[in-house]
Formats: C-alpha cells, sequence, structure tokens
C-alpha cells in the first residue's frame, strides 16, 4: 500500500473529499542518474575530440532545453499551479520536483562548459573589441542566469522535496518556496530571450 501524508493545514473536507496526501517519492531520483552521467560522459568526448559539430551540439541542445524549461515552467506551469487543489499541487510537486533536480544543473553544465569549449574551438572568445561586446554581454547574462538557477531555483526545489518528506509539511512553506521556483525560472526563460539574441548575433559574424 502506498505511504501517504496528510498536509495540516489543508482546506475542510467537504461531500466526502478526501484530504491532501503526500504521494511516496525519491527526492533524487535514482532512475535519471545514468541519464545524468551518459550527458556527462558525452560532454566530455565533445571536448577531448575537438569536434565542432559534437560542441555546437551539446550547447545548442542544452541551452535550447534550458530556455525552454525555464519558460515553460515560468509562463505556463505556474499560473496552472496557482489554480489546482492542494491535492492536485502535492501530487504535481512530487512527480515533476524530483526530476528537476538532476535536470537543471545538468543542462547548466553542458550549456556553459559546451559554449566555453566551442568559443575556444571557433576563436570567438579572442575576438577583439567592439565585438567582443557581444561576449561580454553573454558572459554577463548567463553569469546571471546561472546563478538564479543554481543559487535560488535548485534551492528552492530541493526545500519543497525535503519539506514534503516531514512527518507534518507547512503548506504555506511550500506554497511559498513553490512560488520562489516558478518566479526563479520565469525570470531566467525571459532572460534566456536576450542570451538567444547575443549568441545569434555572434554566429553571423
Amino acid at each position: 500500500m502506498e505511504h501517504t501524508q496528510t498536509i495540516p493545514g489543508a482546506p475542510p473536507i467537504t461531500h466526502g473529499e478526501a484530504a491532501p496526501a503526500i504521494p511516496s517519492f525519491e527526492i533524487i531520483p535514482v532512475k535519471g542518474i545514468p541519464l545524468v552521467a551518459l550527458a556527462i560522459i558525452g560532454l566530455i568526448a565533445a571536448i577531448v575530440s575537438e569536434e565542432l559539430w559534437a560542441l555546437e551540439f551539446a550547447h545548442v541542445v542544452a541551452g535550447g532545453l534550458w530556455t525552454g524549461i525555464d519558460l515553460f515552467v515560468g509562463l505556463i506551469i505556474g499560473p496552472i499551479l496557482g489554480r489546482l487543489s492542494p491535492q492536485g499541487r502535492v501530487e504535481f510537486s512530487t512527480r515533476f520536483m524530483p526530476k528537476m533536480v538532476l535536470l537543471m544543473p545538468t543542462l547548466v553544465a553542458v550549456t556553459l562548459v559546451a559554449g566555453w569549449s566551442l568559443a575556444n574551438h571557433t576563436g570567438d572568445i579572442a575576438v577583439m573589441y567592439p565585438d567582443h561586446w557581444w561576449l561580454t554581454a553573454s558572459f554577463i547574462v548567463v553569469g546571471i542566469m546561472s546563478v538564479i538557477a543554481l543559487g535560488f531555483l535548485e534551492p528552492a526545489n530541493l526545500a519543497v522535496l525535503f519539506e514534503l518528506k516531514k512527518p507534518q509539511p507547512d503548506p504555506e512553506l511550500i506554497g511559498r518556496l513553490m512560488k520562489r521556483f516558478v518566479y526563479a525560472a520565469g525570470i531566467t526563460g525571459v532572460m534566456q530571450l536576450a542570451t538567444l539574441i547575443i549568441m545569434t548575433r555572434i554566429a553571423t559574424w
């Protein structure tokens, strides 16, 4: 039988409605670890091979997924979560948030490392000013996004999961942490649009 925990402070039960309950879940989904390892191994292989296609593939795919997921979470998932019932929010969080624990740091790492290696390979990193200002702007935007993703989004994600694991989780705290997570994803998603402008400009040199 699946283990569940009722959430204190949940809305009153009416017409036989069950109290919000927390399904059993893993904070770090073990089945996803081999996929993360595969992505890291692929990145290392691309760097060692110095193949332009492999580096560009890793950078574009990881960066595109990072951008798309951030925009999707911030602009679509966020508003939907706000309209779900307490039980719906709990069930969604226990299925979605653990996957993000592994996914987002992996995408951030692959995007940044592959991008830096690609710039070194093509010589773009050594381009002179004023064109170098485009690279400087990229470093600033990507740096801010990385800080938000790893310093705000990921800790909020983990905090939600650890709170849900407690015998008596605090629903108000979970709500605040979820808002922080969604807002952080939305902000980085919007900033990713600036990165796309910069990258497409660099690609046309």
